[in-house]
């Protein structure tokens, strides 16, 4: 596998998207190669999961990946910085594939897309209108509107919209922009303060040790920037729109943020699919299907003959 790093400007685009391109063992630019679009977690960035993980394993597979980090995120541009914009999120992904067509060793009829986690959630969202798009696979897939609206809200969204608004204001008048940590800073507080639930915790596993430690993956959020995903439904009208082949993976082992239920319902919903497949893992969790390799190994099991078969 080799990996190139590069700036992502469009016609259209007002800021780069940074990323990876991960090809091949013995790639040859003279080719067309499938092509998966590889999205980031929520609170991520291109060099954990979505390229060091799957896209490791897609290009080890023979295809090209590409792994971007979300505008106002990790090395891309855009400002205020972590905003967490589902709407830009998911026309992240066209315009990385508006770019990829451009590749002459992109095979523009074999685009697929996969994302971990609210990447999971964006990757379906988009699907919906992006035909371009062949085959989608969400893991351990996060429906983040519904986040937003219960957990991450306390299941106050008004109190939060009412928040969000006065220190909206705040800003603008010229304070401080409040910019919230999403996980508990160590482990070690985590557990010193109760903080156990386990996608909290096995986040925080994750995101703040060696594990999956990465300078792009600050796991912060611009509070009053984040109104719009109290609105959004990453599954809205997929009963109607979701016809490409699609497969969610989700770990049974529940926790707070909810995957499994979510990629349940998107399963669920996506009748109109060509091809529906809900890969459930016993005794896995949401932050086990980030890097352990066992699950991703299973995942991977499933995944790779799905997309051979509709790439």
């Amino acid at each position: 596998m080799n990996t190139q790093s590069v700036n992502i400007q469009n016609h259209d685009m007002a800021w780069a998207i940074s990323a990876l391109i991960l090809t091949p063992e013995g790639f040859d630019g003279s080719k067309a190669y499938p092509t998966i679009v590889s999205v980031h977690p929520f609170g991520s960035c291109k060099e954990q999961t979505s390229s060091s993980v799957y896209g490791k394993a897609l290009a080890e597979a023979g295809y090209v990946v590409i792994a971007y980090d979300a505008s106002f995120q990790g090395q891309s541009g855009g400002t205020p910085r972590y905003i967490e914009d589902p709407s830009q999120r998911v026309e992240d992904i066209s315009r990385v594939i508006d770019y990829a067509v451009t590749l002459p060793y992109v095979d523009n009829n074999r685009i697929g897309s996969i994302g971990v986690c609210g990447g999971g959630g964006y990757v379906f969202n988009s699907a919906l209108t992006e035909k371009r798009v062949k085959a989608v696979v969400g893991i351990t897939p996060v429906n983040l509107g519904r986040l937003f609206r219960e957990a991450f809200s306390e299941f106050n969204p008004i109190g939060a919209l009412e928040a969000m608004a006065a220190q909206r204001t705040a800003e603008a008048l010229g304070g401080e922009l409040q910019v919230n940590e999403l996980l508990p800073p160590s482990v070690e507080f985590a557990k010193e303060n109760g903080l156990t639930e386990r996608d909290v915790f096995e986040a925080t596993d994750y995101y703040k040790t060696p594990r999956g430690q990465s300078e792009g993956g600050a796991t912060r959020m611009l509070f009053s920037h984040a109104q719009k995903t109290l609105s959004w439904d990453a599954f809205a009208f997929a009963e109607i729109l979701m016809t490409q082949p699609m497969m969610a993976v989700v770990g049974q082992d529940v926790g707070a943020f909810g995957a499994y239920r979510d990629g349940k319902e998107m399963y669920g919903k996506s009748f109109a699919s060509k091809d529906r497949q809900l890969v459930e893992l016993e005794n896995w969790s949401h932050y086990d299907l980030y890097d352990n390799p066992e699950p991703v190994g299973l995942a991977m099991e499933r995944i790779l003959p799905f997309l051979a078969q509709h790439l």
